[in-house]
């Protein structure tokens, strides 16, 4: 791991989405890094980007363990990058089709730990749940803006107009 770099083998990263993640802090962007790091996430109608995420540089990492794919990190590499040239034909959609969608067919690919079920719900809260911090701004950057929006509704719902 490699974080000056943004080299994250074998991982899934997260950073915050401006404006939705401030409100839905659980919610945000995702990519899929190769076994060298290089971070592939679908960033756009037809555009799945390589090491320049859509919306900043990760703030959160989960690494994974490529011994649970057949061919190991052949077959991870093998299986983001199908899953990146799949994705470069696909319409984005914010709801159904997006940046999740991407890592979770990667996942699938490749049978990771066995399964083939992985889908963006899964990914969201696991990423949640397992995913760590870069760093403390990366903390930071991601609840600071949450607390800020709380804090402004719980003042102005307290305050007698």
């Amino acid at each position: 791991m490699d974080i000056k770099r943004q080299r994250y083998p074998n991982c899934i990263v997260w950073t915050p989405i401006p404006l939705l993640s401030w409100f839905l802090p659980f919610i945000g962007h995702m990519g899929i890094c190769t076994s060298s790091g290089i971070i592939r996430d679908f960033a756009g109608p037809y555009f799945v980007s390589e090491d320049n995420m859509a919306f900043g540089t990760p703030t959160k990492y989960w690494k994974l363990d490529p011994c649970t794919v057949a061919d190991g990190p052949v077959g991870w590499d093998r299986a983001v990058s199908e899953a990146s040239e799949e994705y470069k034909g696909h319409m984005h959609n914010l709801c159904c089709d997006n940046c999740h969608s991407h890592v979770a067919m990667a996942l699938n690919l490749m049978q990771y730990d066995g399964l083939s079920s992985w889908n963006m719900v899964t990914l969201c809260f696991l990423m949640m749940l397992r995913g760590k911090y870069v760093d403390t701004w990366a903390l930071i950057k991601t609840w600071l803006p949450f607390a800020l929006v709380v804090t402004v509704i719980v003042i102005v719902s307290v305050t007698p107009f």
